[in-house]
């Protein structure tokens, strides 16, 4: 995990209050279900699980668990059979002699089995400890309804009796999970393929997006809870092509569009509790997707009202970019404004952060056009300055790669943004990948879906379908055979058990990047089109 947190206190923010209400009026109801555990079960160890350990279904019913009586360090787990995101309630008895001294509870909630055998305090992570989901308990009085009023993301839940006093037990009854998603599952059909791999890929990913549309595009329900801007241009992508649920992208792009330095700069991410508040982090590649996300919501939408809102903050992301380009067509990043493209910086971002610029300016013009922008010969000459001087001074011939200027560099981030913003031919774009995956393969150091999603993207805009789908099974079909309910935050094929932050007790495993096979699958392999979508998902706007 190499990505540090920005401290930008100084910024002077800029609120559209006009943005930001049309934003409050697209917060969408959410739906909520009951949902009954349907298990006990034992986290025994197991080294060929996700970090070591799995849960077993023990013999007795959930229906026994009135019969289960516990004390003093005595536990019981229940299975919800899915993950799930939502509040949970349960009933305590006392049983025994009159109940002496209070009941000493620790709640824990897990979306994998190695949550709950890791001890907390065990936890030395650089993330805080405060994001693990559990939460100690005092009842002074028994019988008595426990409703815990935070939100979990889980599917495992842990009652562990610290303490009672020996003459009483703990009896536990009537759990409930409440389910809270801004859609329904049941909504999305399953794609028609014969490849069951395939199919359980997609549908996963379709589980994962649900579980992260909540008011806002969430990066992840566990941890985070935010509104991201590079996770959500991957979900509105995936949303398009399941849910069609176009109020939340239309929500979230009002959201950024309302909140922007005084210079008009986008933040990387904002929370929208207690209060709506941009976050001062700032990235290179982020500012600009927000262009790329208004131009995917207008292909989908033709909403023409948000983009009169929305094509001037749009514009200032791109003139604020295009003062970083010098004149002969090259990218000068800035330290205070770094490219992302993925967690590590074990490789040089700056021919894929010339790409990202690139791939935004192609669908930007497109905007500029619609709008009939007086500066669109400005764009267009900047694109083609941009595109000149990678094919010119990016590209080696010989290898027919693409390499980084400071030090000639060739990795795989680079390829694979130079193909999806298409600045060479499609022939080209063919060899570039073809060479990547006998050079670059099999893929090492890369930990998070957000870069293997673009790496399979790049595969099939290149016309290698095959390779695309070989490693999209590979990746997230791995997750699947090691016990996914839903896709992960991180993931290292060559290291399944590595946690960015040195445990599974914080790490997310229900993601918003991971969500995207649900997207590539349908626009690739089955050809799904803009123009298709409207007529299948087509809903009222606000």
């Amino acid at each position: 995990m190499a990505f540090t947190f920005q401290i930008n206190d100084d910024v002077v923010w800029h609120r559209d209050e006009k943005l930001l209400t049309i934003a409050d009026e697209a917060i969408p109801n959410l739906k909520k279900y009951p949902i009954v555990p349907t298990s006990i079960v034992e986290i025994i160890p197991d080294e060929r699980a996700l970090a070591g350990f799995r849960a077993r279904k023990k013999e007795q019913s959930i229906n026994d668990l009135p019969s289960y009586t516990l004390g003093r360090d005595e536990s019981i787990v229940l299975d919800l059979g899915d993950h799930f995101v939502g509040t949970f309630s349960i009933a305590i008895d006392s049983v025994g002699s009159p109940m002496d001294a209070p009941l000493y509870l620790r709640v824990k909630f897990a979306e994998i089995p190695a949550e709950i055998a890791v001890e907390s305090s065990a936890y030395e992570g650089w993330l805080s400890r405060s994001w693990i989901q559990e939460e100690f308990i005092h009842l002074d009085v028994l019988p008595a309804k426990l409703s815990l009023p935070r939100r979990y993301s889980c599917r495992y839940i842990e009652l562990k009796v610290i303490d009672t006093s020996p003459k009483w037990k703990a009896s536990f009854s009537q759990p409930q999970f409440i389910s809270e998603s801004s859609v329904d599952l049941n909504a999305v059909s399953p794609i028609v393929v014969e490849d069951q791999e395939l199919e359980a890929i997609y549908t996963i990913s379709a589980k994962t997006l649900a579980d992260c549309m909540q008011t806002v595009f969430e990066d992840g329900p566990k941890r985070d809870r935010r509104l991201w801007i590079g996770d959500l241009r991957l979900q509105a992508l995936a949303n398009y092509h399941t849910f069609g649920d176009k109020q939340l992208t239309k929500r979230c792009l009002y959201l950024f569009g309302g909140m922007t330095t005084e210079e008009g700069k986008i933040p990387a991410n904002v929370f929208t509790s207690p209060v709506l508040t941009p976050d001062d982090t700032f990235l290179f590649d982020y500012s600009l997707f927000f262009a790329v996300i208004l131009y995917d919501y207008i292909q989908y939408t033709d909403d023409l009202q948000a983009l009169d809102d929305l094509y001037p903050v749009a514009k200032k992301q791109i003139d604020l970019a295009l003062g970083l380009v010098d004149a002969q067509g090259r990218l000068n990043l800035q330290e205070e404004w770094p490219v992302f493209i993925d967690w590590s910086n074990e490789f040089e971002k700056a021919t894929a952060g010339q790409a990202v610029f690139i791939y935004t300016l192609k669908r930007f013009i497109q905007l500029a056009q619609q709008k009939e922008d007086a500066d669109l010969a400005l764009y267009q000459a900047a694109v083609d300055r941009m595109s000149n001087f990678a094919r010119t001074s990016l590209f080696d011939e010989s290898r027919h790669l693409f390499l980084v200027e400071q030090n000639q560099e060739i990795n795989i981030a680079s390829q694979v943004w130079m193909v999806l913003a298409e600045v060479m031919d499609p022939d080209s774009n063919r060899k570039i990948m073809e060479q990547t995956v006998k050079q670059l393969f099999p893929v090492n150091g890369i930990a998070t879906p957000y870069m293997y999603h673009h790496i399979v993207e790049a595969l099939f805009i290149a016309g290698l379908e095959s390779e695309a789908i070989a490693l999209m099974k590979d990746y997230w079909g791995k997750m699947i055979t090691m016990g996914a309910d839903t896709f992960w935050e991180a993931f290292k094929p060559e290291d399944p058990n590595f946690s960015p932050y040195g445990s599974p007790i914080i790490s997310s495993f229900c993601h918003a990047w991971s969500c995207t096979p649900a997207y590539l699958l349908k626009k690739y392999l089955l050809q799904e089109t803009p123009d298709s979508l409207k007529v299948v998902t087509e809903q009222p706007l606000i």
